[in-house]
């Protein structure tokens, strides 16, 4: 008769046995060494061993009575109980850093086959205990096992390995097997199975007997392996249990076309600068160039065929093709799936075409509601352009009301109907012609003609080619203005003797960069004489001392350096200033500056390098330079072209 007490002695005599067979003998410097070449023979780490001393070493004198240690080495799964369950804590506190495993102890399940009596161990998880093999007895007596290898049910619950080893034999009766009876439901998507307990001396099913009468049964496709062996580990008798499920159908996605541009025009877009939301930065133009992809076709799926359980196939329907709806100044790539801009403009979706408009149209005046404009054709607004905003475009701008204390910037020509009232800080730029009805406290660069039709005051004008102002209230009042060829107006001045600066015969962007850089000029010298004051002052102060102190020879080094770069920029700047004069010389243009009414005391005329103060008042004057001198000679009257012009602009105004 087999007892628990005679079971137990039986594993103490395998243990033993085991550790004998397993255990190496090693040597080594240390016993560090000796675990490393212990490792190395058993082919495991060295955290996984356990040894004991068999010979303790010694390091001798001067390399004499050198001994090594020798250890007897083993695997850690050779040791007792206790030994176990502590090194597997330290395992599972060591893992736990780095994932969270759930504690589950260590299970026992027994199974009764028509090839005979099978157990299964699992090892613990996490903090779970390991199975005791008293428990695997256990099982096997409650099951009715008597006959079974006591030697190998304590090896496979030693091991652990989840696997049904085949431990022993019994009565085996085929008439009290289990059943198994398969329902196939909803439309053949699903299939059940309902298992019947096994009599006295009956096998359970195994995992392949499962599988094989579910096939047989028709089932093919969609088979649940893991529901068949959390069956076949914890068997639910008579129950209806789901084991397979087809795969349903799917039908291809449509074709989808993929936008590279905001559809949704009312979705606000609101830029932050400083941690501050920037309200005038609205985004609500989407600018695009010519050659730019708009949209692309993403093309329709097939789908994927489904099947059931049965292994009929269920088929699936292909998407919907869609075509890219293009309108104005769109094209489509050859092969359909693209959409391209053919010109530089905003992009927009009208009615589900794609189209590119040149032109950018503000309904109202440029403000919080609209935000600052930035566009790559023409802007027109038909409101007025308020303080504080900017308006760029990469063609003209048209402001139909007037323009604040803004930044207008044209590639091409700006037309302001009303005026432009800059405070002192506005600033407008154009590619071309600057068109207006009057310019007060503003600055405005152009590349070409500034024509204004009433008049000019207290502002910075520079203009490649002209000023004009023509027009009943045309005059020029206070400010700089800078021409290339010609400055005309009704008045220049005003009775009150203002300081009106007009300068043509020139480039006002070269003239501008000849004032930089006298200004630069005039910087550098200032800081050059106090460099050369304070070198001198150390340089003496060096010449009487015996020991001259070592941060003042550093600061000299600094201060003569800092000379060396300071006549360097001198020299570079002097040489900037010359290339420029001997342009300005060279511009065959020579200029002039007219009045069709009055000229007033106050003002001062520059025409190349000469100039003129005006003292006195006149009348229907124009300026020219006749052998280096400034002269009054019979007005000239306006360009023909110019005038209609401005006579065109006063009208519209």
């Amino acid at each position: 008769m087999i007892t628990l007490e005679s079971i137990r002695e039986y594993m103490r005599d395998q243990l033993e046995a085991d550790r004998a067979r397993q255990a190496v003998k090693v040597s080594g410097s240390s016993v560090e060494d000796a675990l490393e070449n212990a490792a190395i023979e058993l082919g495991i780490p060295v955290k996984r061993l356990e040894y004991e001393i068999v010979e303790h070493g010694s390091k001798g004198m001067l390399g004499v009575g050198r001994k090594d240690w020798i250890i007897l080495a083993y695997p850690t799964a050779l040791k007792s109980e206790a030994g176990q369950a502590a090194a597997g804590q330290r395992e599972a506190d060591e893992s736990r850093e780095q994932t969270v495993i759930p504690d589950k102890d260590g299970e026992v399940f027994v199974r009764l086959t028509s090839e005979g009596v099978f157990l299964k161990v699992t090892k613990p998880t996490g903090r779970g205990g390991r199975a005791a093999e008293r428990r695997a007895i256990e099982k096997l007596a409650l099951r009715g096992v008597s006959s079974y290898d006591a030697a190998l049910v304590s090896k496979v619950v030693r091991h652990a390995d989840g696997e049904y080893i085949k431990v022993g034999d019994y009565q085996f009766n085929p008439v009290n097997q289990s059943t198994l009876s398969a329902d196939i439901t909803d439309m053949e998507m699903k299939a059940y199975m309902t298992v019947t307990p096994p009599g006295p001396g009956g096998a359970e099913l195994s995992f392949e007997e499962i599988r094989g009468l579910l096939q047989s049964s028709g089932i093919v496709h969609g088979i649940n392996n893991e529901a068949i062996r959390r069956f076949v580990d914890y068997p639910a008798y008579s129950e209806k249990i789901l084991v397979a499920e087809g795969t349903k159908s799917q039908n291809g996605a449509d074709a989808e076309i993929i936008y590279n541009f905001n559809v949704y025009r009312d979705e606000v877009q609101l830029k932050e600068k400083n941690g501050r939301v920037d309200f005038r930065e609205l985004n609500l133009v989407e600018n695009v160039e010519a050659g730019q992809i708009l949209a692309t076709k993403k093309p329709p799926e097939e789908g994927l065929a489904g099947r059931t359980v049965t292994g009929k196939s269920l088929p699936a329907k292909p998407g919907k093709n869609v075509q890219i709806e293009i309108g104005k100044n769109v094209k489509l790539s050859d092969d359909g799936m693209s959409a391209i801009s053919t010109i530089n403009g905003q992009v927009l979706l009208i009615l589900g075409k794609i189209n590119v408009e040149p032109i950018y149209t503000v309904e109202g005046d440029v403000n919080f509601k609209t935000g600052n404009i930035l566009f790559l054709g023409t802007v027109i607004v038909k409101g007025n352009v308020e303080d504080g905003f900017t308006v760029k475009a990469a063609g003209n701008i048209e402001v139909m009301g007037s323009v604040g204390k803004c930044i207008l910037d044209a590639e091409g020509e700006i037309i302001v109907h009303q005026g432009i009232l800059g405070k002192n800080e506005g600033k407008v730029h154009a590619g071309s012609n600057l068109v207006a009805k009057f310019i007060e406290n503003a600055r405005v660069e152009v590349e070409e003609n500034v024509l204004v039709s009433d008049g000019i005051i207290h502002s910075f004008v520079d203009a490649n080619k002209r000023i004009l102002c023509q027009g009943k209230r045309a005059s020029i009042v206070g400010g700089r203005l800078r021409a290339a060829n010609e400055i005309h107006a009704k008045t220049l001045g005003s009775v009150a003797g203002t300081e009106t600066i007009l300068e043509v015969g020139i480039d006002p962007k070269r003239k501008e960069k000849l004032t930089q850089a006298f200004k630069r000029k005039e910087e550098l010298e200032k800081e050059l004489e106090e460099l050369v004051r304070n070198i001198s002052t150390l340089e003496n102060l060096k010449k009487v001392q015996r020991n001259f102190p070592e941060d003042k020879q550093k600061n000299l080094s600094e201060l003569n350096d800092k000379r060396s770069v300071i006549l360097q920029e001198l020299e570079e700047i002097g040489t900037g200033i010359n290339e420029i004069n001997s342009y300005l010389q060279s511009i065959k243009v020579t200029g002039k500056v007219s009045a069709s009414d009055r000229v007033f005391p106050g003002v001062k005329i520059f025409i190349k390098n000469e100039n003129l103060i005006v003292r006195n008042e006149f009348k229907n004057v124009t300026f020219t330079l006749e052998d280096k001198e400034i002269r009054m000679v019979k007005y000239e009257p306006m360009d023909q072209v110019f005038s209609r012009r401005l006579a065109h602009a006063s009208v519209t105004h």
